[in-house]
């Protein structure tokens, strides 16, 4: 009897070994983490650059290490082979018609700024503030600043001095019904101020969770930091104020556009918005 034939009668018919994926092309923009085969080494793209003749991207790890690999092949993203290629030049794709808010694009040099202003609490809320609605602040001419807090949030509201003209905008985290933060912003009345916020501890919890793979944001235990707490379950470092700015930049480098938000928070930027935008400026 003769053995069956485990290639088949037509041996250009099908291939019995697997072969390996084909690598995809993929462009090494800012922000975008991959991991180096042959060293293990994962980290997030810095830059792209020339470098002995050759182009090289730059990486930087958790910890925020740096190092150099050749652009090409060698790479995975989500465990899918990659070709990393310098990003393309700003002239070549096709300009987009709406902004990371989902607004109209409009093509239009920047409007000098307003004297209305939108005051946020911290340096991440601003970061993504201006990632998803900056097009838009600029066309509008509005400033976002920092408060660094809102304990004092009063005093800036008198250091402001808001009046016809002159409207401020504040933005709070975790103003939720009977937190400190409640009180202080019942302290704050006046026709042209508007105090908003959304229910998150921190501006982090506004980006959607599925961004980082997780169904909900997790619980952190009392006691312990919560941005600390995030990234231990993330398994990204987490000892430092460092490791915590480049956990930040990796969570913010998740967000593509306001659909990667939480809508209490998307709502209540656009409500800021209309409000500083609506203060019969020319």
């Amino acid at each position: 009897m003769t053995p069956p034939d485990r290639y088949g009668s037509d041996v250009l018919a099908r291939d019995p070994h697997p072969r390996r994926p084909t690598s995809r092309e993929q462009p090494a923009e800012p922000g975008l983490v991959v991991e180096d085969v042959d060293t293990g080494w994962v980290g997030a793209v810095v830059r792209v650059e020339k470098s002995g003749g050759m182009h090289v991207v730059v990486l930087e790890d958790a910890r925020g290490r740096t190092r150099t690999f050749p652009l090409g092949p060698g790479f995975w993203i989500d465990g899918e082979p990659v070709r990393l290629v310098a990003p393309r030049g700003p002239a070549q794709p096709a300009a987009p018609t709406r902004t990371a808010s989902g607004s109209l694009a409009v093509r239009t040099a920047a409007r000098t700024a307003r004297a209305s202003r939108i005051l946020v609490e911290g340096r991440h809320d601003a970061e993504l503030v201006e990632k998803v609605w900056g097009d838009d602040l600029r066309v509008e001419g509005v400033v976002v600043e920092m408060l660094d807090g809102v304990d004092d949030l009063a005093a800036a509201v008198r250091d402001f001095r808001p009046g016809p003209g002159r409207r401020l905008g504040v933005l709070v985290d975790h103003l939720v019904p009977g937190s400190k933060e409640s009180r202080i912003v019942a302290q704050v009345r006046h026709p042209h101020v508007l105090v908003v916020g959304h229910p998150f501890v921190d501006v982090w919890q506004a980006v959607r969770p599925q961004r980082l793979g997780w169904e909900r944001w997790p619980v952190i235990p009392r006691g312990t930091s919560w941005k600390h707490g995030i990234l231990a379950e993330l398994g990204w470092a987490h000892a430092t104020q460092a490791d915590v700015a480049h956990g930040w930049k990796r969570i913010l480098g998740t967000v593509r556009d306001y659909t990667d938000l939480e809508p209490a928070l998307l709502g209540r930027v656009e409500e800021l918005v209309d409000f500083v935008t609506a203060d019969g400026e020319p």
